[in-house]
């Protein structure tokens, strides 16, 4: 059950690790998504807005960060951290989970889907609302724990899916996959795009 597998809001405090910098660079994420100024994102699973803020300000005034997370804990959390003077001011906070945003269709030109998708009970679903939410030649980015590598920090193995298991899930889905990619000490990242629209 995704109950037992959610990351907890009572363990945020862990999110705002100083070393967690260091094992999972937000900078090789951004790279990797290719974020670019005026770009519109959907960071699913938000927590504290580890990725969120560094996105917000990357993409510049012109662009758009909906932090989308299913705890108001955790969405309680980054608020407070929007309230200091130098956040920036293109995030909208938003209640929501993988399968469920609320967001308008097409209305995001990335999905970033971090260290959430091993917890999920419906990929299914996250994936139909991933394509439903991105915008033409939108992309889906997924960054999760290595199957292969013992840590904490990060989740039990028993809880990891490997890069080769969500590449094939997707692809079984006519989603378009590109090689993965190893980010940090323990991370994993795939980005795909959806299969073409029929009209």
């Amino acid at each position: 059950m995704r109950g037992e597998r959610v990351f907890k809001a009572h363990q945020a405090h862990r999110l705002e690790d100083p070393e967690r910098k260091t094992w999972l660079p937000v900078t090789d994420v951004l790279r990797a998504s290719a974020i670019h100024p005026g770009m519109r994102i959907a960071d699913v699973g938000a927590g504290t807005g580890y990725f969120a803020i560094p996105m917000a300000h990357a993409i510049g005034p012109a662009g758009k960060v909906y932090a989308v997370d299913l705890q108001p804990e955790m969405l309680k959390l980054l608020r407070a951290k929007l309230e200091t003077p130098d956040a920036p001011r293109n995030i909208e906070l938003v209640q929501g989970d993988a399968g469920e945003t609320s967001l308008p269709t097409a209305s995001v030109d990335l999905v970033l889907i971090a260290n959430v998708w091993h917890e999920l009970d419906d990929r299914e679903a996250a994936l139909k609302e991933s394509a439903r939410i991105l915008s033409p030649n939108g992309l889906l980015a997924v960054l999760d724990w290595r199957a292969d590598m013992d840590s904490p920090p990060g989740p039990p193995a028993n809880h990891r899916l490997t890069e080769a298991e969500v590449t094939q899930f997707l692809m079984q889905h006519d989603w378009t996959t590109k090689a993965p990619l190893h980010i940090g000490t323990y991370s994993y990242f795939l980005a795909a795009q959806p299969p073409m629209q029929t009209k």
